[in-house]
């Protein structure tokens, strides 16, 4: 059974006012996306629904009002200039919801999506992802833009040749993480993490140099887990290093589980044929839910300011709008429902050298609450970790402010206590 369209084909399967979903990062199909601008004058009203875009287009930059518009559901560099100058939508959510509503919201009339070759029984991997697109197979139509340089993994990613309206042949090669260095505040707040994982813990490990410093700092570790929504370099070496087997996760035991991939060619090429990696659906991965299953799970994850009630800005920079906020409250909560869960959110203490508190009586005007006071477990910075379950307003006011930057210190404290936030 072949599938394989040409241009005009793919374009006449494109309805009037359709919702085409594309999913997160390399799973972006440049060619199909080429053949939608090329022969936008052929289209009417159709929206590109999609998680962290990873190319700039004319559609996204809103050249083509009343042919192809973008609805982001989390900012990238491709999209955040579009969208602070108000020419696209963005959609609040958590990850883990994205199936459920985009089933609501939109008449998901396709699926767009890049896919390794087909293998000898009939069916596609959908290579560095599952995301939110998984959770379709089989029931919405999907027009895959076959790459011979996407990995073929496993799990819930895989789509039989019945399953799709067709396919095209397009070979780039994926894109890649920009690695971020490692400097000597990332390893201070990571040494407090790390303190604090134990042999057999499943981790849930963000993106940025935080996190990529604590991965360096647990090699010595054994029988780790790994249930996390986006799978790095990093567990790779922690792989390598034999820090995780997965033996003692309470869940898809012995695998390493995520819902997308993103790094480096040596990321993709771990995954390629690797039956310990499975990747599966976000509704999955980041159902708090699911998530409590792993009795031991810790969560490290990422902020730009907290206040002194252990709000969480995440999502905003400078009070301006810098991505979403992907699956880090998934994971808040997750780790608030699992038996020995505990959740780390990092950050600097300050920022522009020294000058600007991270830590504030309140947040930025125009920041947005990502993570809110009552799913905060612990926050880090390289002061020390605030550890802020079960603990009063007053008591975390004071833990924040114990592991501010000193200079910070004293006029915070002067802030909390005229506001009311801590007993003189």
């Amino acid at each position: 059974m072949t599938k394989l369209i040409n241009t005009s084909e793919v374009v006449k399967l494109i309805e009037k006012e359709a919702d085409i979903i594309i999913p997160i990062a390399n799973g972006e199909p440049i060619r199909l996306l080429d053949i939608l601008e090329e022969h936008a004058n052929e289209l009417s009203d159709v929206k590109i629904h999609q998680m962290l875009a990873l190319h700039p287009r004319k559609y996204i930059l809103g050249e083509m009002p009343g042919q192809l518009t973008h609805v982001s559901y989390f900012l990238s560099g491709a999209t955040r200039k579009t969208y602070q100058h108000a020419k696209m939508d963005l959609v609040p959510n958590n990850f883990h919801e994205i199936p459920r509503m985009l089933s609501k919201i939109t008449k998901m009339s396709m699926i767009f999506s890049v896919a390794s070759p087909m293998d000898e029984h009939g069916y596609f991997s959908l290579g560095t992802q599952a995301d939110y697109v998984a959770e379709f197979i089989g029931k919405v139509p999907f027009i895959l833009e076959v790459n011979r340089n996407m990995p073929r993994t496993f799990g819930h990613n895989q789509i039989h040749v019945s399953q799709i309206a067709g396919f095209v042949e397009h070979d780039s090669e994926l894109a890649e993480e920009v690695v971020p260095e490692i400097g000597e505040k990332d390893i201070r707040i990571a040494e407090k993490v790390a303190a604090d994982i134990q042999d057999g813990d499943t981790l849930q490990i963000g993106i940025g140099s935080v996190p990529n410093a604590v991965i360096s700092l647990l090699r010595n570790h054994r029988n780790l887990g790994v249930h996390t929504e986006m799978l790095t370099d990093g567990i790779v070496d922690l792989v390598e290093s034999g820090a995780i087997t997965g033996t003692e996760k309470f869940t898809n035991k012995g695998k390493i589980v995520a819902t997308f991939a993103f790094g480096t060619q040596r990321l993709y090429d771990f995954i390629h044929n690797n039956p310990s990696v499975e990747f599966l659906p976000v509704s999955v991965v980041n159902d708090p839910r699911e998530i409590a299953k792993e009795e031991n799970i810790v969560s490290i994850n990422s902020t730009t300011e907290v206040d002194l009630y252990g709000q969480c800005a995440s999502e905003t920079v400078g009070g301006k709008y810098y991505s979403s906020s992907g699956g880090q409250i998934d994971f808040a909560r997750g780790v608030r429902f699992a038996e020995n869960g505990k959740g780390y959110i990092c950050m600097h203490s300050t920022a522009k050298n020294d000058t600007i508190s991270r830590i504030k009586l309140e947040l930025t005007s125009g920041s947005v609450v990502t993570t809110g006071k009552n799913d905060v477990d612990n926050v880090v910075t390289e002061f020390g970790i605030a550890r802020l379950h079960g603990r009063s307003i007053s008591d975390r006011a004071k833990q924040l402010i114990s592991i501010a930057h000193p200079n910070f210190r004293e006029e915070l404290t002067t802030q909390a206590i005229e506001r009311g936030i801590i007993r003189p």
